[in-house]
């Protein structure tokens, strides 16, 4: 668990998740996922009852090298998810546990009414591309993003129409990266958020050779300069006395919104997250309500090591327009949006898996879903960052305010840092989207 105060620093998940995989590994082939060499963390819990969620880390939740950077997702192997039971609750039925032929997660459909989204993805988005960046080689991706919009009757998008692209961290759509298992997981996650909240948007996926800083900072600038302006990462480490020149090597891109995950591990700073260029992203439980809105929110936190990611950086300096006073330096997180495995998100992946369908959950999940919002409300100002736009519409109807849950422990003097209350705190940010316009400048 990492207890540290507002202004130290967090150690977290570069390192964090090297030698769990033997737990993991029995627990997925026992589920049905796959083999025991393909398999990674253990389910976060035993279940009380067969309806009990139950998730494992995906495997590239374990780097392969030290010093290499993790992705923060999760995926369901067991149990009732909220999808599952709001639509047993609609169609009067017993829900049964998920099986790989049909969706168990929140598609599109559900992701745009509860961000206020169904309009604008309707008729916004042409023109735009969403980028994502991973580590490794997806063999299926575009196989399986079709499988994903055909089923959900959203509009092509393939190599052929010009709507998709696959790149290396060079621009090369020859000489790819080696092919993983784990990062293929977490490719079909976050091309099926780009997709279900922009199903109008172009998608460029950028793979880098490793899952190294280098080597995801030069496949984040092969997507600037291959023209994207909206470009999502799913991934993290702890922080480094580096991180300030990775800002201004990789990440310091105005009028492109670049979006990262802020972690899996509960109340503590990784980086990129913690890059004062990027709009960093934490997660929520997402449920249907009998409110206004149709749907409440509140702090994904599973355990004391397993929740939103949130906290002060150690190393990256404040942007103007933070203005909270209890890190001196960057507060992660900026904005939020559904992350939680047991509220988690219906994916589409083939690769080293049963070919079918899985739910997902982690901050992986919600850095493509703010990606998207972003490409909904249009381009960025040329000298922006773009990681400013919602603090211009704090506390206004443009956000849905979380104000229950905790991700961990932090400061009595800066509780807002691991705990939501009204107005900004540390995992939730100011916010999760209600429309476009807390996402244009």
């Amino acid at each position: 668990m990492r207890t540290t105060s507002p202004d130290s620093a967090a150690i977290s998940g570069r390192w964090r998740r090297i030698g769990a995989s033997a737990l993991g590994a029995a627990a997925l082939v026992f589920a049905g996922f796959g083999t025991a060499a393909q398999a990674s963390a253990a389910p976060t819990a035993t279940p009380t009852a067969s309806s009990k969620v139950t998730w494992a880390a995906t495997p590239c939740a374990t780097p392969k090298h030290k010093g290499d950077l993790a992705c923060n997702s999760f995926r369901v192997t067991g149990g009732i998810t909220a999808f599952q039971k709001q639509e047993a609750k609609a169609d009067g039925i017993t829900p049964k546990a998920a099986d790989a032929s049909t969706p168990s997660g929140y598609g599109p459909s559900d992701l745009q009414d509860a961000y206020g989204l169904t309009d604008a993805a309707a008729s916004n988005g042409d023109g735009e591309t969403i980028a994502i960046v991973d580590a490794y080689d997806d063999p299926n991706a575009a196989a399986d993003l079709a499988k994903y919009r055909t089923y959900y009757g959203l509009p092509a998008c393939t190599v052929a129409n010009g709507c998709f692209k696959k790149v290396s961290q060079t621009g090369s759509t020859t000489s790819l990266p080696t092919a993983d298992s784990g990062w293929a997981e977490e490719e079909s996650l976050d091309l099926d958020m780009a997709s279900a909240v922009c199903p109008n948007c172009n998608i460029l996926l950028v793979e880098a050779t490793s899952s190294s800083m280098a080597n995801l900072g030069k496949a984040v600038n092969e997507a600037v300069t291959l023209g994207a302006k909206f470009v999502s990462n799913s991934y993290g480490g702890s922080e480094s006395s580096s991180d300030t020149s990775y800002d201004s090597s990789y990440f310091k891109h105005p009028g492109v919104a670049i979006t990262v995950s802020a972690g899996d591990e509960g109340y503590g700073a990784e980086y990129p997250a913690a890059s004062k260029y990027v709009t960093s992203v934490g997660g929520t439980a997402l449920s249907t309500s009998s409110t206004t809105r149709g749907w409440t929110e509140k702090v994904w936190n599973t355990s004391s090591t397993e929740g939103t990611g949130s906290g002060c950086s150690a190393y990256d300096a404040k942007p103007t327009w933070q203005t909270d006073t209890g890190c001196s330096k960057r507060t992660i997180s900026d904005v939020s949006a559904v992350a939680d495995p047991a509220t988690g998100v219906s994916v589409y992946d083939s690769y080293g898996v049963t070919a079918g369908w899985y739910t997902f959950g982690g901050t992986s999940a919600s850095a493509p879903i703010i990606a998207a919002v972003y490409a909904l409300a249009g381009t960025p100002g040329s000298s922006d960052y773009p990681a400013s736009y919602p603090y211009a519409a704090a506390g206004t109807s443009a956000l849905n305010d979380v104000t229950s849950g905790s991700n961990g422990t932090c400061s009595s003097s800066a509780s807002y840092l691991c705990t939501a209350k009204s107005g900004y705190d540390g995992p939730t940010g100011v916010g999760t989207p209600e429309g476009t316009d807390a996402f244009t400048g």
